[in-house]
């Protein structure tokens, strides 16, 4: 026995009589745009602000703060001190101390009072670098004689002038061990154009700067400090000491 069914007619629409779930398979999705945040139209702040030419010039208290701070800004550059000056490095000082060694019957002692680092590591440099023209490589050995030399200076004084009179500093007797060494870096220079063979003029030479050198700092160091006067000869000794191997490490 065979059941009739009423099903109702199917429409299609208008487009050659297509199947419309076949159609909806083959369609291609149209991309769509990412999400976008609505962009205000005036922003009270300015940096919330999304184009680069709508920031205003000044809009409100926070724009009035920003660009003082970039005019203030501006001008603390002019302001600042020399980069040098920062540093605690002063030509004019450098200068004038190591122009003060340049006469050793009169050294200016008022100029040293105010000891730095600076100078001397200049004149290390450059006691280093006329070495090195000459095909020696010290570099170790000249830093080294240096600290042991300023050590070595510093204990024996303190050690001649006691508790009352001991008032140098380690950091003078460094600056005045590595300005007195001007002479010997001098005689580095000029060792570069005297023949190696002869040596009397060698060792003649080296004894004038050995003389200038501690004469220069013998004066410095009884100048800079209370009641060094009485022991002139002791340290003169200790300074011709410490010259006399700088200028060894010239000669050989």
């Amino acid at each position: 026995m065979t059941k009739e069914f009423n099903v109702p007619p199917v429409v299609f629409p208008s487009g050659g009589g297509v199947n419309p779930s076949v159609g909806n398979v083959n369609q291609r999705r149209v991309p769509t745009a990412p999400f976008q945040p609505s962009r205000p139209s005036s922003s009270s702040i300015p940096f919330m602000a999304f184009d680069i030419g709508s920031v205003p010039s000044s809009s409100g208290p926070v724009g009035g703060i920003i660009s003082t701070s970039a005019a203030s800004g501006s001008g603390s550059f002019d302001d600042e001190e020399p980069l040098l000056d920062e540093l605690g490095i002063h030509p004019d000082q450098i200068w004038h101390k190591t122009r003060s060694i340049l006469n050793p019957f009169r050294v200016n002692a008022t100029a040293h009072k105010d000891s730095d680092l600076s100078g001397p590591i200049f004149l290390y440099l450059s006691f280093c670098l006329f070495q090195l023209l000459g095909g020696k490589i010290q570099f170790g050995i000249i830093l080294g004689w240096i600290v042991v030399s300023s050590i070595f200076l510093y204990i024996v004084f303190n050690m001649l002038a006691g508790r009352n009179y001991g008032n140098l500093d380690l950091h003078t007797c460094t600056s005045v061990v590595g300005y007195c060494l001007l002479p010997v870096v001098i005689f580095s220079a000029a060792s570069l154009f005297i023949p190696q063979g002869g040596s009397v003029p060698r060792y003649a030479l080296a004894g004038v700067f050995v003389v200038w050198a501690t004469r220069a700092c013998t004066n410095l160091m009884v100048a800079l400090a209370d009641g060094g006067e009485e022991h002139r000869g002791l340290i003169a000794y200790a300074c011709f000491l410490i010259y006399a191997l700088f200028s060894l490490i010239v000669i050989f």
